[in-house]
């Protein structure tokens, strides 16, 4: 499905969060449930039997098992019998913001999905390809004072204080365009190459200890690593320095252990506008080089 629209059909585009405590990833796998399996499902009901192929999601991020989303995006392409029977169903046709309440509908009971818009996408929208950057906040409580029982799904606990000077030190070091083959978990035939355009720690009211962390793109477990490396750092197991010079090494690192799933969460996908959508999924469809 990743690629131009499907002649004949329709893109919609739909704006997503979901608590991944109890999911697998997103991406759909048998016999487990993952948040894009959910999705489908639940597609697949609301169109029934109408005539097309069976509606596939496309995602801006592929979100890890037990990693939350707060703004994700995705598309699907429906066939206009589809779309007929999705919008129908609301009473009226073409009333495509209707679709985001219908598939919430259609979720399980358990209420860690919910699909907040749907809509049209515009022209050259793809919502992997077409995306500038990825957001993602990751969260720890390192004093008791900064542990909120109510909020122990999405932060990591750490037992002693953390030096945010220090951390805050080692990401400067690590912005811009690198080979981050260090932090990644690799993959086969995928580049490291990312640009990191922002690796922030500020601490909240509650005295948490928060990260908010911007590229182009990240590949797999990057700002898991990111996030583990910033905390060796921390506490002093790592120089500031270090951060940096492990870009060097051109492999997997192992001096940190990358931090868990349950204190991230994928916050915000940003597209530019108008005829820049098509252009920046041809550039982003390029394998990347330094």
């Amino acid at each position: 499905m990743d690629g131009a629209e499907q002649p004949g059909s329709v893109r919609v585009r739909l704006d997503l969060a979901y608590d991944g405590t109890d999911f697998a990833g997103w991406a759909a796998q048998p016999g487990l449930r993952t948040v894009q399996g959910e999705l489908e499902r639940a597609l697949a009901v609301a169109v029934g039997r109408a005539e097309g192929d069976p509606p596939r999601l496309v995602v801006a991020g592929r979100t890890d098992a037990g990693v939350h989303a707060t703004g994700q995006v995705a598309h699907v392409d429906l066939a206009p019998a589809q779309l007929d029977a999705l919008t129908r169903r609301h009473g009226g046709h073409g009333d495509v913001a209707a679709i985001a309440g219908r598939l919430t509908g259609l979720l399980n009971d358990a209420g860690d999905v919910v699909v907040h818009a749907a809509a049209l996408a515009p022209e050259g929208f793809d919502a992997r390809f077409s995306a500038v950057f990825r957001r993602y906040r990751y969260r720890i409580a390192d004093r008791p004072a900064a542990r909120d029982p109510l909020e122990r799904r999405r932060t990591m606990l750490h037992p002693r204080p953390l030096d945010e000077q220090r951390m805050r030190a080692a990401a400067a070091g690590v912005l811009g365009l690198h080979d981050f083959a260090a932090y990644c978990r690799p993959r086969p035939g995928a580049t490291t190459i990312r640009e990191l355009q922002a690796l922030d720690w500020t601490r909240d009211e509650q005295g948490v200890l928060v990260a908010e962390v911007r590229a182009d793109a990240f590949c797999h477990s990057m700002v898991r690593a990111l996030v583990g490396a910033s905390v060796a750092v921390g506490v002093g197991r790592l120089e500031p320095a270090r951060m940096a010079a492990l870009l060097s090494a051109g492999q997997r690192a192992n001096e940190f252990a990358v931090a868990p799933a349950h204190g991230l969460v994928l916050v915000e996908v940003g597209y530019p506008e108008g005829e820049a959508l098509a252009a920046q999924a041809e550039r982003a469809r390029a394998r990347r080089t330094l």
